[in-house]
């Protein structure tokens, strides 16, 4: 069992490699992309593309780590069960955040935006991308509903499997799909020494160009 003293005592010394303003990209995304390209060549690193989603609901937070899975100038897309929990908290506050946590890299980005859903075809497209297995879990699982067992679950995945048996086409469900969060925020946060690490953060104006400011760690 850790000790609250082994918990004071935990500390690390970070890195010399810091965030300089004349060097840093006009929009945010060519960053975030070449961040994300460098987290998922280590090999320390388990998915480089997930991120914590945050939403509010009732003025209570509630966070969960979902998969980042496509990524232009019009936001951060991923998917998910809209009877889900995040999805009903989604609907009656859109106001969301993502965290992606890349502690092997001494780096983090948090952003801060808006959640909408996609077009039903954009979500139909990465379905059927999808691995045959994740397709029928998508059918399978109502997603944050309480669950009596295990075997409740597998019971119905072994039905649907039979349904759509190997090359059959599974269908996209009518209660699955994409959100996309339009960025307002992002914040980069680079480890440094003496704990006086770099938090560069962009902001969107209102005729959408960006602005780069910093900020105290």
């Amino acid at each position: 069992m850790t000790s609250r003293e082994d918990i004071s005592a935990m500390r690390r010394q970070y890195g010399e490699a810091g965030l300089t303003e004349s060097e840093l990209p006009t929009n945010p995304v060519d960053l975030f992309n070449t961040w994300l390209s460098e987290a998922a060549k280590n090999e320390i690193v388990v998915e480089a593309n997930a991120m914590v989603l945050s939403t509010v609901i009732d003025n209570q937070p509630s966070s969960r780590t979902v998969l980042l899975k496509d990524l232009t100038n019009d936001g951060f897309t991923f998917f998910t069960n809209y009877g889900s929990r995040k999805a009903k908290q989604i609907e009656k506050n859109q106001n969301v955040s993502l965290l992606f946590p890349w502690y092997p890299l001494e780096r983090q980005v948090i952003v801060l935006g808006t959640a909408k859903k996609i077009s039903k075809s954009e979500s139909e497209k990465y379905f059927a991308s999808r691995p045959r297995g994740s397709q029928i879990g998508a059918w399978a699982s109502a997603q944050s509903e309480e669950l009596n067992s295990r075997d409740e679950l597998e019971s119905e995945y072994a039905q649907l499997e039979k349904k759509w048996p190997e090359g059959a086409i599974v269908p996209m469900p009518d209660h699955w799909g994409g959100y996309v969060v339009w960025p307002t925020s992002i914040e980069f946060w680079q480890g440094r020494y003496s704990r006086l690490h770099d938090r560069i953060r962009y902001l969107r104006s209102e005729n959408n160009d960006w602005q780069i400011k910093r900020f105290y760690p």
